[in-house]
């Protein structure tokens, strides 16, 4: 009687044993941790913050529910998606698939037909799941079925940064003010006054040219790319798109707008231009100074201002940002990764993400102003990164976020408008200031280049491309 006591008492014993070790999470098991692989596309700082974070959890969370994350980046968006591609086809010599990678709606929808994605639902509760901003969760739904399977760690949107030190000599001289610019209408007009007080200079640029039609267009209450239950519909409003060329192409081919290097925030370095659209994320590459020629600098300080709208519409803002996806795997790996991607979300570690970072972070707690307020004046930063945070997240609260969802061949659809209108303005440019240098008249030819018959001709030629690419998408 006492053997089977005692041989009770030890499988008692061995049963309680075998529960604390974590089998009851899903497989984890603190004591044969799970390593989960993440994918990304950051670099330099931004690298460096993300590795810092996964290290954080390693140590904590991790260490306690037996979850080991190895982060590894690729470097560029075209370097992560090529990879990924690679590794969802099973192209001989690629990498395993990882547990988890960054990407935006459009590859998801790619990678979902081949391999289907964690549909995030399974995992995170209907209560965990309101935790985050609404729209954000919308983007990240894919497919016939629009399921929730890419998950929001971190978002931008666009702001108007200025050369504050050559604005200010400027609107004292002419009697310009920020209010001027809070309308494309109005930075048109401001740029044209800009050129004529320089004797010919450029005033403004736009980073990510593609917002431009695509979030203008469904301000003036046309989406031109109508996604529903994983299929496109287009809507290329030829009288929106009109005036979207009134107030880019026109003021462009006249000189008052310019794009000289990869970036706009180059263009400012150089003084090619004293303002610019660009997303939060990169505004921290503005310039602290201008270099005019080797023998010619001088330093500059900064404003920033909510992203332009179009007169009379409500205000609308670019919602962009590359979100994580999860591959199907093991019961245990996926529950990692949620968890590993719902700690990397909350309120501490968002904010800290998106001080260093630019870019917004993604719960509803994070972007109250009271939260982010107290966070920004407890924790140092660079002064760039917090007034460019203040004035996005002032403006997140008042404008109309707006993102398309991912479809088929939705990469190409939108490389079309990230091209079409600024490639032909800057060929247009070039030839109208060739044949000013031999001898024709410069109003003569800006009227021939900003007449009807070319902007039709330009209208019609991007209809085609886009109703192509969304018909093979179908």
């Amino acid at each position: 009687m006492k053997k089977l006591k005692y041989l009770f008492l030890l499988l008692l014993i061995t049963v309680l044993a075998l529960s604390g070790c974590g089998n009851d999470k899903h497989g984890l098991n603190k004591d044969n941790p799970q390593s989960i692989t993440v994918w990304n596309y950051y670099n330099g700082a931004l690298a460096i913050e993300f590795d810092q974070l996964v290290t954080e959890f390693n140590n904590t969370v991790g260490r306690e529910n037996g979850i080991v994350v190895y982060a590894e980046s690729m470097s560029t968006v075209p370097d992560l998606e090529n990879a990924l591609r690679d590794s969802a086809n099973e192209k001989v010599g690629s990498a395993k698939m990882p547990n988890i990678f960054q990407c935006y709606p459009d590859m998801a929808v790619e990678l979902n037909e081949i391999m289907p994605l964690v549909n995030l639902d399974d995992y995170v509760s209907e209560n965990d799941k309101k935790k985050y901003l609404s729209s954000y969760i919308t983007t990240g739904c894919i497919g016939e079925n629009n399921e929730w399977k890419i998950f929001p760690i971190a978002q931008s949107t666009e702001v108007l940064m200025l050369n504050k030190t050559d604005w200010d000599k400027f609107a004292a001289a002419t009697g310009a003010t920020t209010d001027d610019l809070s309308t494309w209408e109005g930075i048109a007009d401001t740029a044209k006054k800009y050129y004529e007080w320089t004797g010919g200079k450029a005033f403004f640029g736009r980073d990510a040219f593609a917002n431009y039609p695509i979030v203008g267009s469904a301000q003036l209450g046309h989406e031109i790319f109508n996604v529903k239950n994983g299929k496109v519909t287009l809507d290329f409003d030829k009288d929106v798109m009109r005036r979207l060329w009134d107030n880019f192409y026109v003021p462009y081919i006249n000189g008052y707008y310019t794009q000289v290097g990869t970036y706009r925030s180059d263009d400012v370095k150089i003084g090619e231009i004293i303002s610019f659209v660009c997303s939060t994320s990169s505004s921290i590459y503005f310039p602290t100074e201008v270099s005019v020629s080797d023998d010619v600098t001088y330093p500059i300080d900064y404003m920033i201002l909510p992203l332009p709208n179009f007169e009379g519409a409500p205000p609308y803002e670019v919602q962009q940002g590359a979100g994580m996806a999860v591959s199907k795997s093991t019961e245990a790996e996926e529950y990692a990764s949620i968890l590993f991607l719902e700690w990397f979300t909350s309120k501490e570690q968002n904010l800290k993400f998106s001080l260093n970072s630019g870019y917004l972070p993604v719960t509803n707690e994070a972007l109250e102003i009271k939260t982010y307020t107290e966070y920004f004046e407890n924790n140092s930063a660079k002064p760039l990164t917090v007034d460019t945070l203040k004035v996005a997240l002032e403006q997140t609260r008042t404008y109309t976020p707006y993102a398309t969802q991912g479809f088929i061949n939705g990469s190409e659809a939108r490389n079309i408008l990230n091209t079409s209108m600024i490639d032909k303005a800057i060929e247009d440019r070039d030839s109208l200031n060739n044949r000013i240098s031999q001898g024709e008249d410069r109003d003569m030819l800006i009227s021939e280049y900003t007449s009807d018959m070319n902007f039709d001709s330009w209208y019609n030629d991007t209809l085609n491309k886009l109703e192509q690419v969304c018909k093979d998408g179908k």
